[in-house]
């Protein structure tokens, strides 16, 4: 089996147990992610976090886009087009974003950000100890991240989504870090 059908593989397996994942747990999970990168953008003083919007059954993140925001911290969530593109842009509220492709939200307007970043906060399917992670196959944050090869890139998921390798090629982009909380 080729790489790409074993993360084909993967991404099927992954979306069915995500989806699969009790409800009452994933709250109680997407708050301790939510407060354990809090804490970590208060102690290393990060002021421009990049991050995506929610959508599905992905790690819910609104609370720490919330009070990321209620601290005056810039927040940058990306615009999906076509061709592995990303647009970054200046996210002022929840309550001001539109639908996108593939199901995304992104910020209202136009105000791109093409400043740097002190944290890129990445989703994903799956994950490996080396800090590989298995996207959704488009493409867009690997694009998105070799531009940026010194920022913080944190990788968050859920304990069921840890695999013993995740099958890589050439542009796959290794993260700083996975957070992650096998407790639950």
């Amino acid at each position: 089996m080729s790489i790409v059908e074993r993360k084909k593989e993967l991404r099927k397996e992954m979306l069915i147990k995500r989806a699969k994942f009790t409800k009452s747990i994933k709250a109680e999970y997407d708050t301790w992610i939510c407060d354990s990168l809090l804490r970590r953008v208060e102690e290393q003083g990060f002021r421009t976090v990049h991050c995506y919007i929610p959508m599905g059954a992905e790690i819910n993140i609104s609370p720490l886009i919330e009070a990321l925001l209620k601290r005056d911290l810039t927040v940058v969530s990306p615009k999906t087009y076509p061709k592995r593109k990303l647009k970054n842009l200046v996210l002022e509220s929840l309550d001001k974003v539109e639908k996108g492709v593939f199901g995304t939200e992104h910020p209202i307007g136009d105000q791109e950000y093409e400043g740097s970043y002190d944290l890129v906060v990445v989703p994903g399917l799956a994950f490996d100890s080396n800090n590989y992670r298995l996207g959704y196959g488009g493409g867009y944050y690997d694009n998105f991240l070799v531009n940026y090869p010194q920022v913080k890139k944190i990788g968050i998921f859920y304990p069921f989504q840890e695999v013993e390798m995740v099958p890589t090629e050439p542009h796959d982009i290794q993260l700083s870090e996975i957070l992650v909380n096998r407790a639950f």
